[in-house]
């Protein structure tokens, strides 16, 4: 039974585009007979504490040297790199906020981006520590974006699944989600078509 890690953030819950894209995936390879055991980590609903010095001091300090409220940190990041780690899959509802990935994904990014643990520095560069496995990106956005120069969440998120060693990203998308009832249902059409393409 493969482990799905399943990660959104968006501040429409799961009434937003991006998850429902998402839920529409994973019910999709459940009805397909595929038993699959799904933790869902809603960043909007339980938001994580943005890094800040204290949260950074904390997970660069070595474990026999941190204080009880710093070991108290390092495990909330521990944790959640364990649920990576234990991912065959990771699936990610991925709303555009002001051309980038939203706060609450970033704070979740922050606390498993960790040299030492998910990375490391080496003679030849940065060198990813996770085993690659499928990331499915299912983004919404309400203009269009892709293959311009303003679609800057595109390349952060391959270089920031690659710093970590996971390479095998896959992106669906729904553009032009606030340009119209006709331009928007096409969108979603399209989207549903690629996801249905992509889990086949």
């Amino acid at each position: 039974m493969p482990n799905i890690l399943y990660i959104s953030s968006s501040l429409s819950g799961e009434q937003g585009h991006s998850s429902q894209m998402a839920q529409e995936f994973i019910a999709g390879r459940r009805a397909q007979g595929e038993s699959t055991n799904v933790i869902h980590r809603d960043l909007h609903a339980q938001a994580l504490p943005h890094l800040d010095a204290q949260r950074f001091a904390a997970l660069t300090t070595a474990p026999e040297k941190r204080s009880a409220e710093q070991s108290a940190i390092a495990e909330q990041s521990d944790a959640l790199i364990a649920e990576v780690r234990s991912a065959d899959e990771i699936v990610i509802a991925m709303p555009l906020y002001n051309l980038g990935v939203p706060s609450t994904f970033k704070a979740w990014i922050d606390h498993i981006a960790r040299a030492g643990e998910t990375f490391r520095y080496t003679e030849n560069g940065p060198q990813g520590l996770l085993h690659d496995r499928p990331v499915h990106i299912f983004a919404a956005r309400g203009g269009q974006y892709v293959g311009t120069a303003m679609d800057t969440q595109s390349p952060y998120l391959r270089h920031i699944f690659g710093l970590m060693g996971i390479e095998s990203i896959h992106f669906i998308y729904a553009e032009g989600l606030n340009m119209g009832p006709e331009t928007a249902d096409q969108a979603r059409q399209h989207a549903r078509e690629a996801m249905f393409k992509h889990a086949s």
